[in-house]
This record gives C-alpha cells, structure tokens and sequence, in this order.
C-alpha cells in the first residue's frame, strides 16, 4: 500500500489518497475530488474538471499518467 496526497496529484488539498497500484490512488483522488465539489468545496472544483478532462481525453492526458505512475512506483510502501 502506498499514500499519496490530493495536492500530489493536481488538487488543492493534503487528503492522503492510498491505494496498491497507482490506478487505485488515481480512482481514489476521482472519488475525493467528486465528493468535495457534491460537498461545496469550490476550491475542489479545477482538479474536478481537470480530472473528468483527462477521462474524456485519455489520449492527451498520457503524459499526467505516466507522471503519475513514475511517482507512485517512486513511493516508500507504508
């Protein structure tokens, strides 16, 4: 298991995000991101829209994930 924050991975927030693979991390920021702007978070809401961006465009947004992923397997497990 490994932990990465909101704000690792494009957000405004120190959230510890965990997760096995960087996949889980990334679901798990979706589901953070999604339930503070449902919560009136405004400060949530450009990580929201960028995140639903990159599943609309996965094509363009290969270099984020790739970024991503490097920093994930780069990560002490906790």
């Amino acid at each position: 298991m490994k932990t990465m924050t909101c704000r690792q991975l494009g957000g405004p927030c120190d959230v510890q995000l965990q997760g096995e693979t960087a996949d889980d991390v990334i679901k798990a920021q979706d589901r953070h991101l999604k339930d503070a702007v449902q919560a009136g978070d405004t400060a949530h809401e450009p990580a929201r829209a960028d995140m639903s961006g990159r599943w609309k465009h996965p094509g363009k947004s290969m270099g984020w994930y790739r970024a991503t992923k490097r920093t994930f397997a780069e990560l002490p497990e906790d």
